[in-house]
């Protein structure tokens, strides 16, 4: 093994990187941590990089937003290599860092220290692995919308302006869904979410009582809902105090299969991961990531 890899985003966070990628360079560096730097400079690169460092290094490290950890997670899970995940986190939501301990995100590489995490995959006719989390419906087009938000707008800002471009105009999903071994139910819906990690969209807590290493996934299913029901929801899902609303259904399982006549949209980490899905088996992956944390 030898060092490190950072896998640099230069356009995440809108700028953020940009300006603080050099500080935390320096801090790395006076911390003993050994690496080299590759900087994207395409979507699906920073995965292309995970994927050929992953048998060579001792840890990948994503520099950047979720979008980047999505996509290094993607190659160190194709790779079937050892090598660890790292995550400075200078996106802007930065949902995975959130099941991260807190603290400083240099210190915890130079600490060395890993614990496992699950991640889950998507099956759609091809494979994507997310670290965080994934959804249909109101969601996905939302995290679609996020690039149509005008730039000086960022992290949570940015995701409630996504939020307010889609209720323009939302799908109304009328699938089929199955958890576990049960039998395939018609559900008609405005947003399912499957979870490893609690929040997505910057801060909205999705499944508070999520963890990411309890090998289930966590599901957020709500009814087909209108515009004034999804905004009365927005401060209750940002605060995690939605359970318990007969509107929504919070479940766990271990696989779920989704089916639906129309084509879905599917998201995943904030990245678009099928655009026509008509058939979607997630499954969770236990302890399938090594996390430095």
């Amino acid at each position: 093994m030898t060092k490190h890899l950072v896998i640099v985003n230069p356009v995440a966070g809108r700028g953020r990187l940009r300006r603080e990628w050099p500080r935390i360079a320096d801090r790395l560096r006076g911390a003993g941590v050994a690496f080299e730097v590759a900087e994207t400079t395409a979507p699906g690169e920073a995965e292309r990089l995970a994927t050929q460092a992953a048998s060579r290094r001792d840890a990948v490290i994503a520099a950047g937003g979720d979008g980047t950890v999505h996509e290094v997670v993607n190659g160190l899970l194709r790779s079937g290599a050892a090598a660890a995940l790292g995550v400075l986190p200078l996106g802007s939501g930065d949902d995975f860092a959130k099941m991260l301990p807190a603290g400083d995100p240099v210190e915890r590489i130079a600490r060395g220290v890993t614990r496992r995490f699950d991640a889950g995959r998507i099956t759609a006719g091809a494979t994507r692995y997310f670290a965080n989390g994934m959804d249909i419906g109101f969601g996905a087009h939302a995290a679609r919308n996020v690039r149509r938000v005008p730039r000086p707008l960022t992290g949570i800002g940015a995701y409630l302006g996504a939020l307010f471009l889609t209720l323009v105009r939302f799908p109304k999903l009328d699938l089929r869904l199955q958890l576990d071994n049960g039998e395939p139910v018609a559900q008609a819906s405005s947003m399912i979410a499957v979870m490893n990690g609690r929040a997505f969209g910057g801060n909205f807590q999705v499944c508070p009582d999520a963890r990411a290493d309890d090998g289930e996934l966590d599901l957020l299913i709500a009814d087909r809902l209108g515009r004034l029901a999804i905004l009365g929801l927005v401060p209750r899902i940002l605060r995690g105090t939605h359970g318990g609303d007969p509107r929504l259904k919070l479940v766990r399982a271990r696989r779920v299969v989704i089916e639906s006549e129309a084509p879905l949209l599917v998201e995943a980490d904030g990245e678009i991961a099928f655009e026509a899905a008509c058939r979607l088996e997630i499954d969770i992956l236990p302890g399938a990531l090594r996390v430095l944390s």
